[in-house]
């Protein structure tokens, strides 16, 4: 039953991604604001027009729309909101949301360039020049203004931003202080750990990101913020939140001290790691699967535990 509570409505709309439905949230405010936007398919875009009509509601009522993080799942149906519809989110959001040629080079030779260094055999690079597609379901329009740390959004004074990148580089929530409400996108989920997706290095950057490591910092920097629910990107909200978090780091470093035995064993590639980490999904779900195993080596790196050899590939080893 979608109804409003505290002046939220929940809104969950399938997907056709493996993590299934995905919530999206109508929030009232000076402007009735929409965060976050499903992907773009006519059963997404039906299914938010039945819920909110149960609200008395249309797209139509829609004034502005804030974005958690630039994944498709959570902004494709921009693309069936008038242009004029103001859309907010960090600033790292826009060339993912509105893509071009050169971004999309860029990508595809990021990933070429760290194939050969994780030990992926040629068969696996054809892969790059479909990376485009997994974009299919997201939307291609531009932001109307930026959000960062501290502020609080146009037309919703009672919230302020938090950043939060990890799962995505563009990742923000939005906290409300008078009641402790947190509208989290895919930050932290109550039934599983979001991914720590490789990106390319941000505009004007040359180093990669090191998701998981963002990831950790962005949960513990929750700590510091007296939140008594999450609404959540998937699935149902989270109210114990610090217990949660400390279940999700403790789980983080049994999984990175798994691949520190077999370091310790041999010297391994990022490859040779992640086909042992997901044996029978890795050939299926290969972007997902090596950057999981990259953060796994980033957070080992990060604690010291191990070292790597400058060799092509490179190769990984416990310290001793």
């Amino acid at each position: 039953m979608t109804e409003w509570k505290d002046g939220i409505a929940k809104i969950t709309v399938p997907t056709p991604f493996a993590v299934g439905d995905v919530n999206v949230y109508l929030v009232k405010g000076e402007r009735l604001t929409l965060v976050d936007a499903g992907v773009k398919t006519e059963q997404s875009w039906e299914s938010l027009k039945e819920q909110m009509g149960k609200l008395g509601l249309s797209p139509a009522d829609i004034e502005q729309v804030i974005l958690t993080h630039h994944h498709p799942d959570h902004v494709g149906m921009l693309d069936f909101f008038p242009d004029s519809l103001e859309v907010y989110g960090h600033h790292l959001n826009e060339r993912w949301i509105h893509q071009t040629e050169a971004f999309f080079q860029e990508q595809e030779e990021f990933f070429r360039v760290h194939f050969l260094e994780f030990g992926l055999p040629e068969e696996y690079f054809p892969l790059l020049s479909k990376l485009r597609k997994t974009l299919k379901y997201s939307c291609n329009r531009s932001l109307t203004g930026h959000l960062v740390e501290g502020m609080r959004p146009p037309g919703l004074k009672e919230w302020q931003v938090i950043e939060t990148p990890g799962h995505a580089q563009s990742h923000i929530a939005l906290y409300r202080e008078k009641d402790g409400i947190l509208i989290g996108g895919d930050l932290i989920l109550a039934h599983i750990s979001p991914n720590p997706l490789l990106e390319p290095p941000a505009p004007g950057e040359a180093e990669r990101p090191k998701p998981l490591l963002q990831h950790n910092d962005s949960m513990r920097k929750l700590l510091l913020y007296p939140i008594q629910c999450v609404y959540t990107g998937h699935g149902e909200e989270v109210y114990k939140l610090a217990e949660l978090i400390e279940k999700r780091l403790t789980r983080q470093h049994e999984r990175a001290m798994t691949v520190h035995s077999w370091l310790k064993e041999e010297e391994l590639t990022v490859f040779e790691i992640c086909k042992r980490l997901f044996p029978s999904v890795y050939q299926r779900e290969l972007m997902l699967t090596i950057s999981e195993t990259v953060a796994q080596l980033d957070y080992l790196s990060s604690i010291g535990e191990i070292s790597s050899k400058d060799t092509k590939p490179v190769l990984y080893q416990a310290k001793l």
